[in-house]
């Protein structure tokens, strides 16, 4: 059975980003600046190249400069068109007719709320999610590796790395099955144990391939850890019913929700570019 084209993909935006204050206090963490692009651009860059057609932004207050960086900028461009200098800087930026869907959750209840708010936008459609605060530095892309993976076994899939044992608690953790490669069954799915009740050290990182039946399991609105109603515990609901795979993707992820992470972020990012390496190591070899 030939799986459908996976055409749309959820950004959860709506989310304080606390962690990083008072940088976020008037600006959305996603539109903060890895080297010399917001995170929220790292991530449709990633969704493109995977074939994504439709980015949906669950939104919230405060959240409009992200629709906006992706709209045309007149009065920019024609400055720059002034001044003969090009465009091509910009065209990352510049979202197609309908690429960028927008939908507002408007009570913080947790990722798996977020997800459902999309699911009228989504429809009876497979679709990715992406949080962009986990950068993943690779090539291909983390979800162009998944998309390909997907394609041979269908049904759900997320991204996961190994997590030290004593940080379980800061991510779902997956039951392993079998193994293949770098594909992995899951066979459960618990959301932050404790360290000495992990099934494993595979940890869910911040990507995802689900089956549209995932929104009707969320519309129970059932609360999970923290009082939150989570993505994590309906996937959970679904093993067994529909090929459930873990793949452990090749690229580097970055916490950019994190203070340490997102400095991180920045200078590898900086040492992967020609044009800043050389000084990058200068300074850091002067330390």
């Amino acid at each position: 059975m030939t799986n459908p084209a996976l055409r749309k993909a959820v950004f959860p935006v709506a989310g304080l980003g606390t962690r990083l204050l008072p940088a976020t206090k008037s600006m959305p963490k996603e539109m903060l600046t890895i080297v010399d692009r917001p995170l929220i651009q790292y991530a449709v860059d990633e969704a493109r190249e995977a074939g994504i057609e439709q980015m949906i932004f669950v939104t919230g207050r405060g959240k409009s400069s992200l629709v906006d960086y992706f709209d045309s900028a007149f009065e920019l461009e024609a400055v720059l068109r002034e001044k003969g200098k090009s465009l091509d800087v910009l065209e990352p930026s510049r979202a197609k007719f309908g690429e960028v869907v927008t939908v507002r959750q408007q009570e913080p209840l947790g990722l798996g709320h977020a997800v459902w708010s999309a699911r009228h936008i989504v429809g009876d459609e497979p679709f990715a999610v992406i949080l962009p605060d986990d950068l993943m530095a690779g090539k291909p892309g983390a979800l162009r590796q998944m998309v390909d993976a997907w394609n041979e076994v269908g049904g759900n899939m997320i991204a996961t790395e190994e997590v030290p044992a004593e940080k379980t608690n800061s991510y779902g953790i997956i039951t392993p099955g079998g193994t293949h490669g770098k594909l992995t069954e899951v066979l459960g799915l618990v959301e932050k144990p404790a360290p000495q009740d992990a099934p494993s050290r595979l940890g869910v990182i911040g990507r995802y391939i689900l089956q549209p039946d995932v929104m009707r399991v969320l519309d129970a609105g059932e609360r999970g850890a923290g009082g939150e109603i989570q993505l994590t515990d309906a996937m959970a609901k679904l093993i067994g019913k529909q090929p459930f795979h873990a793949l452990k993707v090749d690229a580097v992820r970055h916490d950019c929700g994190d203070r340490a992470g997102f400095v991180i972020a920045n200078i590898a990012l900086a040492l992967d570019r020609d044009d800043l390496a050389p000084k990058i190591r200068e300074y850091l070899g002067s330390l």
